[in-house]
């Protein structure tokens, strides 16, 4: 069974809106991808404002900065049951 005119028309149509004028697909793309960039950076903007905070605490208290920041996160098994 061939595709009909109607078939092939509307395909094209479909084409058309999605490649069409000025590459509307490559241009969402790109702008979100800038998005994710400025994301990542105020990520990183955040996370080295709280490293210089860190560090200015660090070197008033003498203590290890690697030791402050390392917290056990790992919930324990609940030791009341006992298996059987």
């Amino acid at each position: 069974m061939a595709p009909s005119w109607m078939q092939l028309l509307i395909v094209l149509v479909v084409a058309l809106l999605l490649f069409g004028g000025r590459g509307r697909i490559s241009s969402i793309m790109g702008d979100m991808a800038k998005g994710m960039r400025s994301f990542r950076k105020g990520l990183n903007d955040d996370d080295d404002d709280e490293d210089e905070e860190a560090k200015k605490k660090d070197s008033t208290s003498g203590k290890s900065l690697s030791d402050d920041k390392m917290v056990n996160v790992t919930p324990e098994k609940d030791k009341t049951k006992s298996s059987s």
